[in-house]
């Protein structure tokens, strides 16, 4: 048997980020069809940096916007291969990140954050 019960569970770390380190975090918002038809549903799209974390994001929203995330997804979109004049290019790859707020908190993206 190992010693697993005399070992304590380590609690979520509550440390503060500062303000720019919330905005490296979060990059910008993502404004299309898509993202406004799920804001209906309170749920907002953001791009973010590619090495923060789900916990990472969801403190810096709650943080930035002062709302109450239930839930963050993540995806890395690939870069597409595009063309222009006959030369080959690629897109950069965007990590983006589906955050689900809770019941009676919303978000305005077109106000100025201080």
């Amino acid at each position: 048997m190992s010693n697993m019960s005399n070992k304590s569970v380590t609690s979520k770390k509550n440390h503060s980020l500062s303000k720019e380190a919330l905005y490296d975090i979060i990059r910008n918002p993502v404004t299309t069809e898509k993202s406004t038809i799920l804001s209906e549903k309170n749920q907002l799209v953001f791009r973010v940096a590619f090495g923060s974390n789900k916990s990472e994001i969801k403190e810096a929203i709650e943080m930035l916007f002062g709302v109450k995330v239930l839930r963050v997804n993540t995806l890395i979109q690939k870069g597409k291969l595009k063309r222009f004049r006959g030369r080959v290019g690629q897109r950069s790859d965007v990590k983006k990140a589906f955050v689900h707020l809770a019941e009676g908190h919303s978000v305005d993206l077109t106000a100025k954050l201080v």
